[in-house]
């Protein structure tokens, strides 16, 4: 327990009106695998990571130490640095950070706007009913109205206007029976992406989560020991609003990538 200047409170401290108390929380045990952080860019104002799968954007529940923030924090020292959008911790490939406090709502109004261009990678495994295209080089928008209740883990395909776009295209039809899929989501939907793919017949594979949760709630389990989400954030490109530059940034993950080992 510290004061608003970091200071520590003793037992015997007398606490008067308007005083500041800020309770830090003890940290559970966590295990933190030995993790490359691959820098795709750093400048004065921006750092872009390209995040592994199964590694979590922010602090949360089980993953604190091991979360992108914390890890990116105690690695470069920089003490600002704050995400400007998420990705899911079993979604790997770019996500961007903000370094300047002051230039960070600028950032991500950009996002909030929908004037960041993303694409994603994705492997499914199409069942027989299947509600997208199978043809190589077909192309569909999906179209959802997604809901997502408090402290539940999943999010629902409901009736109504939609509130979730993505773009799809199939670009190869694999001998394995599966489909990759190039995805380019208009809106920003807690696991847009994922849920909309199951609800037609086609989660990704090694999901957890669609279309019914598989693992204990912060168990880290995956559904298939080893295998990561077939799901990678492959490129973000959009107008600096600070430099007014093109910012374009790809990432160098690939499909199919292994979880390190908890044992």
């Amino acid at each position: 327990i510290v004061d608003a200047a970091g200071r520590a409170w003793s037992a015997h401290a007398t606490v008067r009106t308007g005083d500041e108390l800020w309770f830090h929380r003890e940290l559970r045990s966590e295990l933190v695998p030995e993790v490359e952080l691959r820098i795709l860019h750093r400048d004065e104002h921006l750092l872009v990571l390209d995040k592994p799968h199964d590694m979590a954007t922010m602090p949360r529940g089980a993953h604190v130490l091991s979360s992108a923030l914390v890890r990116l924090r105690r690695a470069t020292g920089i003490t600002t640095l704050t995400p400007l959008h998420r990705l899911d911790r079993r979604t790997a490939g770019v996500l961007v950070f903000g370094i300047r406090p002051e230039e960070r709502s600028a950032y991500q109004q950009l996002f909030a706007r929908g004037e960041v261009d993303k694409e994603y990678l994705a492997r499914v495994r199409p069942g027989d009913d299947t509600g997208i295209p199978l043809m190589v080089r077909a192309r569909a928008v999906l179209r959802d109205r997604l809901h997502k209740e408090r402290g539940h883990l999943t999010t629902s395909v409901v009736e109504g206007v939609p509130n979730a776009i993505t773009d799809l295209e199939v670009l190869a039809r694999v001998g394995d029976g599966t489909t990759v899929l190039r995805l380019q989501p208009r809106t920003g939907r807690t696991h847009q992406l994922r849920a909309q793919l199951s609800a037609r017949g086609a989660p990704i594979l090694g999901e957890d989560l669609y279309p019914q949760p598989r693992a204990a709630p912060g168990s880290g389990e995956n559904p298939e020991p080893g295998t990561a989400l077939q799901l990678v954030a492959r490129s973000l490109s959009f107008t600096d609003p600070i430099t007014g530059q093109e910012r374009s940034f790809v990432s160098s993950r690939e499909l199919g990538g292994t979880v390190a080992s908890t044992s």
